[in-house]
């Protein structure tokens, strides 16, 4: 799956000051981090505030991304929860034509045993007609998907292509490395450990950051993949304080101040998330005027 090395962006949902989707703010970032350089985009994950976000809503998000993407840039699409059954018929009445694989964050809340999570993502496995990227966000979820299970998954089913691993433990990361089948992806969810992780044989990185600085974050993480560390170093510094900014408060709120500064489109998220406070917009205003990439 080369459509999936190198930089992803976890989109976010913009809204309007009556939190309904802000289509034309949509459309401006997706053309944004197109034309900046990233390499694929990811539709309706945790950044897009997808727990809030309405069936249809979710499907004119799709379709609007569809339409301004235009076939340039490859789609992955969040389908995933902790109702095996509901994803599954999710996956099954979703038009996945234009979609290059899903996104499935393994499930939260019911905190399931590790062969509970394997089995769940063999269901999907099963009836999935696109690639799937197994998600383990373990500080969302409250159940870490070990390296055995990830690694289970991808050497018993063809169709799963990927792990988006954001568990923030370089040790989980490089077992993962160190034995995954020769064709799986391991993709940093974590922005922080991004080029560390490329440089140890990571395929790149699902950002968050990264679609507010599309075309250094993305120059930062293929210099990683040509090996050029001491270059792609010098980018990483640059980053260290706005990614950790972001995620101080919450996410998306933090991103989406980012943007605003940026104007992108409005800082709004939906309960129960709250706008970044005051204290925090100062610092990413402060940080964006003395840019210096």
């Amino acid at each position: 799956m080369n459509t999936l090395v190198g930089t992803g962006v976890a989109l976010v949902a913009p809204f309007n000051s009556d939190l309904s989707v802000d289509h034309n703010a949509l459309t401006n970032i997706v053309n944004y981090n197109i034309e900046n350089g990233i390499d694929y985009l990811v539709i309706s994950g945790t950044t897009g505030e997808s727990v809030t976000i309405t069936k249809q809503e979710k499907q004119e998000i799709i379709k609007t991304i569809i339409k301004v993407n235009a076939g340039r840039l490859p789609l992955v699409l969040g389908i995933g929860g902790n109702n095996t059954a509901a994803i599954i018929k999710e996956i099954e009445t979703t038009d996945l034509s234009e979609i290059a694989a899903i996104l499935s964050v393994s499930p939260y809340y019911s905190k399931p045993t590790q062969e509970g999570i394997y089995q769940h993502f063999k269901a999907i496995a099963q009836v999935s007609p696109v690639p799937i990227i197994l998600y383990n966000v373990p500080g969302r979820t409250s159940a870490n998907m070990l390296p055995e299970t990830t690694l289970r998954l991808a050497n018993d089913f063809k169709n799963i292509v990927a792990v988006k691993e954001a568990s923030n433990n370089v040790a989980q990361y490089l077992q993962l490395l160190k034995n995954k089948p020769e064709e799986f992806l391991v993709i940093s969810g974590d922005d922080d450990l991004a080029l560390g992780i490329v440089l140890a044989g990571g395929a790149g990185v699902i950002s968050v950051i990264g679609q507010a600085f599309p075309k250094e974050f993305s120059k930062m993480i293929q210099l990683g993949l040509e090996g050029k560390a001491k270059e792609a170093y010098k980018l990483h510094f640059k980053f260290m304080d706005i990614t950790s900014y972001i995620f101080l408060e919450n996410n998306p709120a933090g991103i989406k101040a980012v943007l605003q500064q940026l104007n992108l489109c409005k800082d709004n998220v939906r309960l129960p998330l709250v706008k970044a406070s005051d204290a925090l917009k100062a610092k990413i205003k402060n940080y964006i005027e003395h840019l210096y990439f």
